[in-house]
This record gives C-alpha cells, structure tokens and sequence, in this order.
C-alpha cells in the first residue's frame, strides 16, 4: 500500500474519526464478539464453509489442473462480483433459483457445465456482449444482470493483463505474492484497475478494496489456508464493505446512522459512489469488525486456548454475519441500506 494511501484498516479508523453520520456504539461491539465466540466454538464459523458451497470450485489437491483451475475460477467470479439488484426490485436477478451473489456463481457454473471455456482469459478477454448476456441469462428469461456492459469492459481488461503478464493464469499472480496476502492485494489493485475501490475523504485516500480482499479471502477459503491458499499474513485483510453487512450492524447495535441519514436512506435514493455517507457506513463497517476481530482473539487466548488462532480473521467473520444477513432476512429487512451502483460492490 503506497504511503499516500491509507490500507482498509487504516482507512476505517481515520473514516471512523472523521464520521460525520455514523457512530460505533462500543455495548453493540462486545455483543457481536461474544456472537462470533460462541460459532467458533460451535464451530459454525469455518474456513470450510466456503468450498463447501455446491456453487464453489472444490480444488483437489490430487488434481493438478483442476487444483490450479479454481483460482481461475475465483477470480472470475470476483471480478464479476458486484451489483445485482436492480433500483424497483431488489432480488428480481435469479439463476436456478438463486439470487444476488449466488446467482452469479450458478451462471458461471452453468456455463462452464455447458463447455463454455468461461474461466480461461483467452475466452473472455474477447468475449462477446450477446455470449456474455446468454452466459447470465435469468430464470424469467426477461431480466438482464445489472451493468452488463461494466462486466464485458471488466472482463476484457482482466483477460487482457493476465495474458499479457502472468501466462494466462491468474495462479501466476498469486505465485508472484509469494505467500502474502498483503502482497497478493496490492498487486491486484496495481494490475486491475476495476479493483480499485477507493475514495478521497477528509483530506485523504482511503482503500475500501471489496472486490481485491474478497478475491483474496476467497483464494485463502477455496484452499483451505493451504497450497496455493496459504498466506503468512492472512490476518491483514479485512472485511468486505458491501451494503448488507452494515444492515447485520446495525441489528446487533454497533453501527448507529444519524437520524438525518436514517431519514435519506429510507427514500431509497441511489448514491453516487465516493459520497462521503457511503464511504462512512463502509468504512465504519470495517473498523467495527476489525474491532470484533482484535476482541474475539483476546477472549479466545485467555478463555479458550485449545481453539487455534490460524483461520480466526476477518475473512470468516465477514462470510458468517453476510450469510447471518441471508439467514435472518425477515427481521433485518427493516433495517435501510444504502445503494449505490457500481462496479466496486
């Protein structure tokens, strides 16, 4: 991370000292840590959960070229891994069934079940509108993905640099971090520029990242913490600032929004991305679950030294209270989130 831009974590403490309409209520903090303890110890909180989704590559270590294929894969869905819903109607993009994120994995596995070569740049480097449109046809045959023209220029420019630089794999890139996950970041953001998720507020750049740390947490879940997956500072990335955490936030009471922006967020207005609200509730969601984090280990060293330290980040976090959000829809729908649309998330 260059000097002049501060990292995720840095960007959420100084967003979170310069907030303007939002507050951390430390009662909520302590809530959702003894929340996390308790699905580590229940072990509900896994760095399996992930490669055990049906909609996920499964890498088999035994199986070379479909050990290093999932990477491909990850980083095409991360690539791909932004906005789904539409400005009337929230969940009306649906493939198999599925919706929002999950929508896109059956896509891309639907495509490639069908002989679609979609996770090899070759192929989508210089894909198609109209290919790409049949590769995310929805349920209802009517509805288009949201920002499909984004997805085409984001996958062209993707394509293009990791055939250029990296052999066509993006296993090369992950190679040339060797074993940080700090590394891996910067230089995803370096080369790809659609992962450039940052802002300027109050005075400084700040890094949300969503995008480039989902991409690496995935790489990190999909192998376990091993092999390919294995990074010594694993630690540093933290959660995904998207716009249904801060909804899971809220619930627990550690993120607290103004009544003016509780007020603006309830007329649905779409923001533009880089407005100082966006950039608070996101930044604010970031310092709180590193918050969350630095407390779970604490209690887990003193109160429970047989759970290992190992897969206990940010990352596990992150993928617990996104898929607690889905969990318990019905009683956080009430809660407004702020919308934006944009490639970043």
């Amino acid at each position: 991370m260059s000097s002049s831009k501060l990292s995720p974590r840095e960007s959420g403490a100084y967003i979170v000292e310069n907030a303007k309409h939002v507050r951390i209520l430390p009662a909520g903090i302590e809530k959702l840590t003894q929340e996390i303890v308790k699905g580590l110890i229940e072990k509900r909180i896994a760095v399996e959960n992930f490669s055990q989704h049906e909609l996920h590559p499964n890498p088999n270590p035994n199986q070379p070229e479909d050990y290093s294929k999932a990477a491909d894969w990850v980083f095409v869905l991360d690539t791909l891994n932004f906005c789904f819903w539409t400005p009337d109607n929230y969940t009306k993009y649906k493939v198999d069934g599925y919706t929002g994120y999950f929508a896109l994995c059956a896509a891309i596995k639907r495509a490639i079940k069908e002989g679609v070569d979609v996770i090899n740049p070759k192929f989508y480097s210089q894909i198609d509108l109209k290919t790409l449109e049949n590769i995310f046809r929805s349920d209802d045959g009517e509805t288009v993905i949201p920002l499909l023209q984004k997805r085409l220029e984001s996958l062209h420019e993707v394509g293009k640099v990791l055939i250029d630089k990296y052999d066509g794999s993006f296993e090369n890139v992950i190679k040339k971090a060797e074993k940080s996950a700090v590394r891996l970041l910067d230089l995803v953001v370096e080369e790809f520029p659609c992962f450039r998720d940052e802002a300027e507020f109050a005075g400084k750049r700040v890094s949300i990242l969503k995008r480039a740390q989902i991409l690496v947490g995935d790489v990190w879940s999909c192998y376990k913490g091993q092999g390919l997956g294995y990074f010594n500072d694993i630690d540093q990335i933290t959660m995904f600032a998207d716009y249904r955490i801060p909804q899971v936030l809220a619930h627990f009471g550690s993120l607290e929004y103004t009544s003016e922006l509780m007020e603006f967020l309830k007329t649905d207005t779409i923001l533009e991305n880089g407005d100082p609200r966006e950039v608070e509730i996101r930044g604010a969601s970031i310092y709180i679950i590193e918050q969350v984090r630095d407390a779970v280990v604490k209690i887990l060293k003193e109160q429970h030294p047989e759970i290992s330290l190992d897969n206990v980040n940010s990352i596990v976090i992150d993928q617990y209270l996104w898929d607690y959000r889905r969990r318990h829809n019905a009683d956080l729908e009430h809660i407004p989130f702020h919308k934006v649309l944009s490639i970043y998330y």
